[in-house]
């Protein structure tokens, strides 16, 4: 009887015997395709990776309705047949020839599962055709198989080998990625009218599709109803149910299931991973075996993201640049002594503008990285770079007041060798000091620092040699972003080398830990299929003397209080330094406490060299001119306030004194008395001014508030009575460069006086 059903009306029946005795080995599984999941450090999934969007589950975890309706549908003798049901075939080919049309499945499940085995495993296209052929062929194989696979494995194991396998519709492959795609649930909660669903399905994947339209959802709801009565028929379910589950709705929640980084939650962040990862040796041999894994893998990937601080960030930054500017902004954040990169953010969204214009609110370029991940050419950090030259001045045994004499206009033109001792003199270059920083004169290593001045620091490298500082960044992960070596050059103090903040970030976060330098780390652990973790240790190193990291966090502290960042600071003990190149190509601020380290970039996505950041607007604000404070400071501030709102504060070691207190400058102390009353001078004008324009009147007459220390002051009289102009009382606002005039005169408030970089 077998004979003509599975053979042909020609083929002999001693042949039918020996093709069916005399088995080949079931056929060779690869691995199924799976999805690969991104979690941050909460274990919420933010982004995923999919060939074929799947996830394999054990039979244990798919609810018992959903095994009967499959088995009904598609093969109601599975647990009575070999692997071969001549019955079930045949009463299948009445019934679809009587209905004209397939509305009995003519294959057992172990056929099933064998076509789509070999298809899952075709590593060409034309192994794939040969799998799919309808010919006479291509089914005496899969018959033969599915017997050799009946020897091989119970009918529980191949039941869930198929319900993993088999392809549902709407892009999802397996019972539980379709659970959760059709009705936003799992295979273990699948209701009655569900499974029905689901087994319905299966048959008619692409015609039943729900994602395209109505009329895939009506012949779904048909199939469905279908299920049902082959179940009722075969009394799995009672009559009654099946009518009642027949009259409800199809009850569709399609689940959206975007793959790639453009359309995870945390673009920048992904897209850092995915390098990581595709450039990994340890990944995989080869590039391409390294996609496949990602791809196909099944992996699930723990990162160091905090939804916190990466949200922080982001709100930060959109606050003060929109997406629609050329000028872009990005932040990075990276936890000391891990090296864990805890948020990565930009002004712009991943991925393509319409018609694939340059200019827009998207970009394909990883602004927050270096290009190896995904970053471009990465921007010069600008006056940030100081702090390795003084990290360099500390080491040999600067002492904080200490300093020299710095003229108004400096030629690099000698003593400056790079690492290979060769002469790297620039004899045609001037270096001036930025606005504000005055025509030269003394500074210390301290007041050099928090007025970041040029020249100062040009000097200072060359006092303890341009090596030694290109050595000291080097050691604190200073790559360029690019990836082409450090230019070391007399501008190196300057910030010359294009950066990218995950970088600079991670080399600041090593000031907060001691000089204990981490490399930037994103993944934390990857749990394979087989459920096996694997854990990413930070890969860490004692980069520079932890007492004289303690001294550079003692000086960066004054750029709060005593320098360009003053009046800015976040209410808990923080170091940091402004980065501002010469012509305003970018701007940079990096910043940290004990707790975290974070750098912020801002510069022309167009080209930083032909549009500098003079005379723009951004954000709905016009900037003269973009400096490290203007701008990226503040952004730094907000981000850092909220990314640390839960977090208690801790204080940095304390600088050991005895090594690094006092030093000495000659003509420092008479030349900062002579600032203070320069200071005052230029306060006790602002206020005269203010006080004339709203109609205050001087006393005695004519009478002028200028004078020196020690005089007395003059009062003033007006239509809100006589008050005094003494040492505690100040303009509001009185000293930021830019700043409307104030409203009010404020009794002890003393302004800042922003006049540096």
């Amino acid at each position: 009887m077998a004979a003509p059903v599975v053979s042909g009306a020609g083929l002999a029946a001693k042949s039918v015997a020996t093709t069916f005795q005399q088995l080949p080995p079931a056929p060779r599984e690869e691995p199924l395709s799976q999805v690969t999941r991104l979690l941050d450090r909460d274990g919420k999934p933010f982004a995923q990776f999919y060939q074929a969007n799947r996830r394999a589950i054990p039979l244990s975890r798919v609810a018992p309705v959903m095994r009967q309706a499959i088995v009904a549908i598609e093969d109601a003798r599975f647990y009575e047949h070999g692997g071969m049901d001549v019955r079930g075939t045949l009463r299948a080919l009445l019934t679809n020839t009587s209905a004209g049309g397939i509305r009995q499945g003519g294959s057992s499940l172990t056929q099933q599962l064998v076509k789509n085995i070999l298809v899952e495993s075709a590593r060409t296209e034309e192994e794939r055709d040969r799998a799919r052929a309808p010919n006479l062929a291509r089914k005496l194989t899969e018959l033969r198989l599915a017997l050799a696979m009946e020897q091989k494995y119970s009918k529980d194991e191949i039941l869930e080998r198929y319900l993993n396998i088999a392809y549902f519709g709407a892009g999802a492959h397996g019972v539980e990625a379709a659970a959760r795609r059709f009705f936003s649930t799992t295979a273990a909660d699948l209701t009655l009218p569900q499974a029905a669903t689901l087994a319905g399905a299966v048959r008619m994947p692409y015609s039943t599709d729900p994602s395209i339209g109505p009329a895939q959802r009506a012949r779904l709801k048909e199939r469905r109803d279908l299920v049902l009565d082959r179940m009722a028929e075969l009394r799995l379910v009672g009559v009654r149910e099946a009518a009642a589950a027949k009259r409800s709705p199809l009850g569709i929640r399609l689940r959206p299931e975007p793959g790639g980084c453009a359309q995870s939650r945390y673009p920048y962040y992904c897209v850092y991973v995915q390098r990581e990862l595709l450039t990994n040796e340890a990944f995989g041999a080869t590039a391409r075996e390294r996609r496949a894994r990602l791809a196909t893998g099944g992996l699930v990937i723990r990162t160091a993201l905090d939804p916190v601080a990466q949200r922080a960030a982001e709100k930060a930054i959109r606050a003060r640049v929109d997406a629609r500017d050329t000028e872009v902004a990005a932040e990075a954040m990276v936890e000391p002594r891990s090296g864990r990169i805890r948020a990565m953010a930009a002004s712009k969204d991943f991925g393509r503008n319409p018609g694939d214009r340059k200019n827009g609110t998207r970009t394909t370029f990883n602004l927050v990285a270096d290009m190896a991940h995904g970053g471009g050419m990465g921007l010069q950090a600008g006056s940030t770079f100081k702090a390795f030259t003084l990290a360099t001045a500390l080491q040999q045994g600067w002492r904080f007041d200490q300093g020299f004499q710095t003229p108004g206009v400096l030629v690099p033109s000698q003593g400056y060798r790079d690492c290979r001792g060769r002469a790297v003199n620039a004899p045609s270059v001037r270096v001036h000091n930025a606005s504000g920083e005055g025509e030269g004169g003394p500074y210390s290593l301290s007041t050099g620092t928090w007025k970041s001045v040029n020249i100062f620091y040009m000097m200072l490298e060359r006092k303890v040699g341009l090596c030694n500082v290109v050595r000291t960044a080097r050691a604190l992960g200073i790559a360029r972003a690019d990836g082409r070596p450090l230019r070391e050059v007399p501008t190196f103090t300057l910030g010359v080398n294009e950066m990218d903040p995950v970088t600079v970030a991670a080399a600041f976060a090593a000031f907060a830990a001691r000089g204990r330098y981490c490399r930037p780390q994103a993944i934390v652990e990857i749990t394979g299929r087989d459920g096996r973790t694997a854990h990413v240790r930070p890969t860490c190193e004692q980069a520079l003397d932890r007492k004289v990291a303690d001294a550079v966090n003692h000086v960066l502290q004054g750029v709060f209080d005593k320098g360009t960042m003053t009046g800015q600071g976040i209410g808990r003990p923080a170091a940091g330094k402004t980065g501002t190149n010469n012509g305003y190509t970018s701007a940079w601020f990096a910043g940290y406490t004990p707790e975290l380290a974070a750098a912020v970039s801002v510069g022309d996505i167009r080209g930083s060299y032909r549009y500098p950041l003079r005379g723009v607007e951004i954000g709905g604000e016009y900037y003269g001119s973009v400096q490290g404070a203007s701008l990226p400071g503040p952004i730094w501030v907000a981000s850092m306030e909220s990314a640390l709102r839960d977090t208690p504060a801790g204080d940095f070691h304390p600088a050991d004194m005895s090594r690094f207190g006092g030093g000495f400058t000659p003509g420092l102390k008479e030349a900062e008395e002579a600032e203070q009353i320069r200071q005052m001078l230029h306060r006790q004008r602002q206020w005269l001014r203010w006080a004339r324009r709203h109609g205050h009147q001087l006393w005695p007459p004519g009478g002028d508030v200028l004078g020196t220390p020690g005089e007395r002051r003059p009062r003033f009289s007006g239509r809100t009575g006589v008050a005094p102009m003494g040492p505690g009382m100040a303009v509001s606002g009185a000293g930021e460069p830019g700043a409307a005039m104030p409203q009010a005169v404020v009794p002890g408030a003393v302004p800042p006086v922003t006049t540096g970089r």
